[in-house]
């Protein structure tokens, strides 16, 4: 793992954003056709791209990214600073084998840019497989992923005073959270791990609190505002020939780990404290997902809101992770893990395995936590974290208040809410109303007649319930009849932010 003093960060710092060595330029350097390739783990067109390029970053691409052996004379004009006697004292390049005069360099890890909407970052790890060309060592430590995007763009931002990376691997959400966090802790089991996301952090100026051991035993008597974690919480099965790899699999069988997650976190989460993970759930025949991971709540004083995000069958499930870590298919090695997962699942009657976010939140107040389990499979607004952070706040404003004070409010249609009849050509009425939301989570509400009337009338200066009663005027209803009708799709569209 590379290493370094404060002089030499400084200067390898200073390098790499003189080179612009950023995820935007680099885009720009390879063209979308190569970055979209590099992007599938697929490295000929980049190195394509870069075979006469000129720009520094096509030689720390080729160094870092690909695997290269990159000449001494190239590193040391790429980056001034530090020199290629530099790398080699930060460990960040060894003398390539190829190459006994020492005037050719290999890297030694992975180190790319990674950005945001608004920042740059570089993100060292261990080189990844399109380098290492075959079966992964368990104690590997993954770069930027699916798994740590899926969780940066979900994960709601509001400013706190601390804030937790729970199983940091190499720092991407530690990152993430220098920008809204006062202090951020981090913990991992993997001491690998730690020695990247450290120097990920000094590299970037982060100062992070970082701590040794498994989930949150490091962290007895302590209380976070914010908890975010992409924990190791893939399905593996128990077998002595399958590879338990550290960044994936946290030595508990099945959906312990995300299970126990769910129960533990409440001891660290501080009063309004929010906690949001990734995770896997097993289902058996005939299981809703709904009770798989309401059962996991049953006990807690949590605010939940789980929104699944995809459900695979086992075969595809054990594809997914057989191949992971450098398995190819077709060698006795990828089928041997196959089988194994597949026999796994059969023993215990698991025939799916549902993925997604997991948002939780200890209430303020002395009240019944709400419960939102939530199947949305398609595209969201990205990043989808200020949706979420809205969901919470909306959801929260609900649970403390009664039907009569929802209806008592002046609500506003959202202004990416556009509204859609569906009819048969030359009929008077419509068979289907809906509302589509442009931004957010993209929601799709059907609506009846009276709905689609208090909705229409939204603008902000009447009560929900001042328009219900001009609706009952007009379809001579009873105003509490109309009332009890519209409450739960009113809910639902303040939940959800189509009404504000």
């Amino acid at each position: 793992m590379p290493t370094a003093d404060a002089a030499q960060i400084e200067a390898l710092r200073s390098d790499l954003s003189a080179a612009d060595y950023t995820a935007d330029h680099l885009a720009d350097v390879l063209g979308s056709v190569a970055s979209g390739a590099l992007h599938r783990e697929q490295a000929l067109p980049a190195r394509r791209a870069l075979a006469s390029c000129a720009d520094p970053v096509g030689v720390l691409v080729r160094l870092w990214v690909l695997g290269e052996d990159v000449p001494v004379v190239e590193l040391d004009r790429a980056l001034p600073r530090t020199g290629s006697a530099g790398l080699l004292t930060m460990g960040l390049a060894v003398t390539s084998e190829e190459s006994p005069d020492g005037s050719v360099l290999r890297g030694t890890c992975d180190l790319r840019p990674y950005g945001d909407e608004r920042h740059d970052w570089w993100v060292a790890s261990d080189l990844s497989e399109l380098v290492l060309g075959g079966a992964l060592p368990t104690d590997h430590v993954l770069g930027v992923g699916g798994a740590s995007t899926t969780l940066a763009s979900w994960a709601p931002r509001p400013h706190v005073a601390r804030a937790l990376d729970l199983g940091t691997g190499c720092g991407v959400q530690a990152l993430h959270l220098s920008t809204h966090a006062d202090r951020i802790i981090a913990t991992d089991l993997s001491e690998r791990a730690l020695g990247y996301a450290r120097f990920t952090a000094l590299l970037n100026g982060v100062d992070l609190d970082l701590r040794a051991g498994s989930l949150l035993q490091p962290l007895a008597g302590e209380h976070f505002d914010l908890v975010v974690s992409n924990p190791p919480f893939v399905i593996t099965p128990r077998h002595p020939n399958v590879p338990l790899y550290e960044y994936r699999d946290g030595g508990a069988p099945g959906d312990a780990i995300v299970a126990g997650l769910v129960a533990d976190l409440e001891t660290v989460l501080a009063p309004g404290g929010i906690a949001q993970l990734l995770g896997n759930w097993e289902l058996r025949r005939g299981e809703e997902w709904t009770d798989r991971v309401g059962g996991w709540l049953s006990d807690s004083t949590l605010d939940a809101w789980v929104i699944q995000r995809e459900v695979q069958d086992v075969a595809e499930y054990a594809e997914t992770w057989a191949r992971d870590g450098g398995h190819r298919p077709g060698t006795a090695d990828f089928e041997a893990l196959y089988a194994a997962w597949l026999d796994d699942f059969a023993a215990r009657g698991i025939e799916r395995i549902g993925f997604g976010v997991i948002t939780l939140q200890r209430p303020l107040t002395d009240r019944d936590p709400f419960r939102d389990l939530d199947d949305l499979h398609g595209p969201v607004a990205q990043p989808a974290g200020p949706a979420i952070l809205a969901g919470l706040r909306a959801r929260t404003w609900l649970a403390e208040h009664t039907d009569t004070d929802l209806l008592e409010t002046r609500w506003s249609t959202a202004a990416d809410v556009t509204e859609e009849r569906i009819g048969r050509p030359g009929g008077s009425d419509p068979m289907v109303i809906q509302l589509r939301q442009g931004g957010g989570l993209r929601r799709t509400v059907r609506l009846d007649t009276v709905s689609a009337g208090l909705v229409g009338a939204s603008d902000g200066e009447l009560t929900a319930t001042q328009i219900v009663r001009g609706i009952a005027v007009l379809t001579e209803h009873e105003v509490s009849d109309l009332e009890a009708q519209v409450v739960p799709t009113l809910r639902a569209l303040v939940a959800d932010g189509l009404l504000q």
